[in-house]
């Protein structure tokens, strides 16, 4: 049978007193899909209130595997992204968050979305997210009480990449607030690419580690 990847995404377009304009960050949505595609995998999207998403950085159109997702199948699946409530989280091998920065404004408190992931991890399926997507992980707790990120090898966008990248727009460093709920931070050089797998939870720290983030999430389901 075909695995099934569910990919959550933020339905915010503006975070922080200046309205920054944001969104889903093309790469690392497009990157993780052309992993999945290529395994064969039958891919969904859903988002928190099933209204269309919003896309960043459509600058980098010229990547190819950018390209491929927005003229291809990828951008208008997501497009007709279903409400996460509408959706039974059970039926998928894996669920994944895309970063942006949009996901800081809608994801860290989602009470839906912290269920479907603890249950999702309960049930030994994968659950990843790339560069702001491990927001998602945060306030997300067990069965048995404990943070989910709790002793956890966990990367995102570091402290030193929002210093330099949006830091007057969030309202809360990641990096620092997956350490207080008891993450074991990798953090690599600004920019450069870090995916980490632990057990079925598997983390990228920035755009260029979108893809070794969708790698390592294949190399799990067919393991």
């Amino acid at each position: 049978m075909k695995k099934r990847i569910l990919i959550i995404v933020s339905n915010a377009n503006a975070i922080g007193p200046h309205n920054r304009r944001t969104g889903t960050f093309l790469p690392e949505v497009a990157h993780p899909y052309a992993e999945f595609d290529k395994a064969g995998y039958e891919i969904d999207f859903a988002s928190l209130t099933g209204d269309t998403p919003y896309l960043d950085a459509l600058n980098l159109a010229d990547d190819p595997d950018n390209l491929t997702f927005l003229t291809g199948k990828g951008w208008a699946s997501m497009q007709k992204a279903v409400k996460l409530s509408d959706v039974d989280v059970s039926k998928y091998d894996a669920v994944f968050v895309p970063g942006g920065l949009a996901p800081m404004v809608d994801m860290p408190e989602n009470a839906l979305l912290k269920k479907v992931i603890a249950e999702t991890y309960e049930r030994n399926a994968v659950v990843g997210a790339v560069c702001h997507g491990p927001v998602s992980l945060l306030n997300v707790k067990l069965s048995d009480g404990s943070y989910l990120v709790n002793g956890k090898n966990i990367a995102s966008f570091t402290t030193e990449e929002e210093d330099n990248y949006a830091r007057p727009d969030v309202p809360f460093d990641l990096q620092t607030a997956l350490t207080n709920q008891g993450a074991i931070f990798h953090a690599a050089s600004p920019w450069s690419a870090n995916s980490i797998a632990d057990g079925h939870i598997v983390t990228g720290q920035n755009p260029a580690s979108a893809k070794g983030v969708g790698e390592k999430i294949v190399a799990i389901l067919e393991s």
